[in-house]
């Protein structure tokens, strides 16, 4: 993860778009991403997979951003989601089951 880290980091500071990547800026863009890639579903389920990953990698991108933005470790908050993802949902109850942890 450090390796595509470095790279995005590498890649916003030659352009200095640092300056725009403030944590509501870059909350907004993973929602607009996100919007985009919800769009390549949006009548069926006949979609263009690369056009999908590539909106896919959008949202990473300013996921990890944002990661940077607020200098914590993306590896870190996700494992530490995770754990409490796992409280949550105890295989016993949730294991092909879809309901929310609080309907278990």
């Amino acid at each position: 993860m450090d390796k595509i880290v470095d790279e995005i980091k590498e890649f916003v500071e030659e352009r200095d778009w640092t300056q725009f990547h403030t944590p509501d800026c870059l909350a907004k863009s993973v929602s607009i991403e996100a919007g985009e890639l919800l769009e390549c579903f949006q009548w069926n389920n006949d979609y263009d997979r690369e056009h999908v990953l590539e909106e896919l990698a959008d949202v990473m991108c300013y996921c990890l951003q944002m990661c940077i933005a607020l200098n914590v470790d993306p590896e870190e908050i996700i494992h530490s989601k995770m754990l409490k993802n796992a409280k949550k949902y105890p295989v016993d109850k949730a294991k092909g089951n879809a309901k929310k942890y609080t309907e278990l």
